[in-house]
């Protein structure tokens, strides 16, 4: 891990650090008060390129990190902070977004378990509806962005009541007709991660992936409960307990609509956020479907007792290999 700036230190002539209110594997969130614009107190994603990489491969990540922070910067929505500055000192770059005051979703969670209590589902529908919104921000982007770490703790409501999707660490762009390029490697939360993000190939995401995660912060909200990892849910299916049988006062269409979003195959998804959220607001009816990884779940017999029961196993199996395949990248 990287060693953390000090409080004091100002970066640029101008961010003065006022302490670290985040830290990862490649480097810290600071918390920064901008001297040019008094009072403005502003966050700084701080990124440290692996050291072993050669001056090439360090050159390429430093230009896809310049390349993606402009795109960011052009970014304009009430539900996302505004990104206002990016800068490289020595083998680190920064990232400056507007820092968002108030209590991130993780902690309300925390707080509301220990109440002995479950969050209203009409407040956490409303939450949704904003982060619907960002979200729709992000995927009509052109080319499309894919922000890959949807969870709780990267979500903060303001005082005011409006909800900020934080944290651009993992970004993507969806780049057509060329490899796939990211701010920051990463696989995300594994809770909140669906089984393509596994790995850190970035190749076999696109917008179902924040779908999948999407719908995952929403069966946490709603149940006090993080999901199990999709990774688990494939192997261990009938472990895997529906939101309604942990808090049974949720309503069946929104259920219906988090368990579509978190449906491990990506095709077995809603194909866009809009289509979700007009599924989880009830515009919509919640397409009937049997989930291809359930469906070995099924009893041989129920298989075997159809005409095309063998079409049916060996196709099974094909789709079985396929995702299994996938987890091992």
């Amino acid at each position: 891990m990287p060693v953390p700036l000090k409080t004091g230190e100002v970066l640029r002539g101008r961010y003065k650090i006022a302490g670290i209110i985040g830290q990862g594997g490649m480097g810290s969130i600071y918390l920064a008060e901008d001297t040019r614009l008094e009072g403005r107190q502003c966050a700084l994603k701080e990124v440290e390129h692996d050291r072993s990489l050669s001056p090439d491969l360090l050159q390429e990540a430093r230009d896809q990190f310049f390349r993606e922070a402009s795109i960011l910067a052009r970014l304009d929505h009430p539900n996302l902070p505004k990104v206002s500055d990016y800068f490289s000192i020595g083998a680190r770059d920064y990232l400056v977004m507007d820092y968002v005051p108030g209590n991130d979703l993780r902690t309300l969670i925390i707080e509301t378990r220990q109440k002995g209590k479950f969050l209203d589902e009409e407040l956490v529908l409303g939450w949704a509806s904003q982060l619907a919104d960002a979200l729709d921000n992000l995927h009509s982007q052109n080319p499309p962005i894919v922000h890959r770490d949807i969870k709780p703790s990267n979500l903060k409501v303001t005082p005011a009541g409006l909800l900020k999707l934080v944290d651009f660490g993992l970004v993507k762009v969806l780049a057509p007709g060329e490899v796939t390029i990211t701010i920051l490697q990463g696989q995300g939360t594994a809770l909140y991660t669906p089984i393509e993000q596994y790995g850190g190939d970035s190749s076999h995401t696109d917008v179902r992936s924040d779908i999948y995660a999407f719908g995952a912060t929403l069966y946490h909200l709603l149940t006090n409960q993080p999901p199990a990892e999709a990774r688990t849910r494939f192997l261990s299916p009938d472990d895997f307990l529906t939101p309604r049988q942990i808090n049974p006062s949720i309503s069946l269409r929104c259920e219906r609509a988090i368990l579509w979003a978190m449906s491990l195959h990506p095709n077995d998804r809603p194909e866009s956020i809009n289509q979700l959220r007009k599924s989880l607001f009830g515009d919509m009816p919640t397409p009937v479907r049997v989930n291809r990884t359930e469906l070995t779940l099924l009893p041989a017999r129920l298989l075997s007792s159809r005409p095309d029961g063998l079409l049916l196993w060996v196709a099974l199996g094909i789709t079985g290999l396929t995702l299994l395949l996938t987890l091992l990248q």
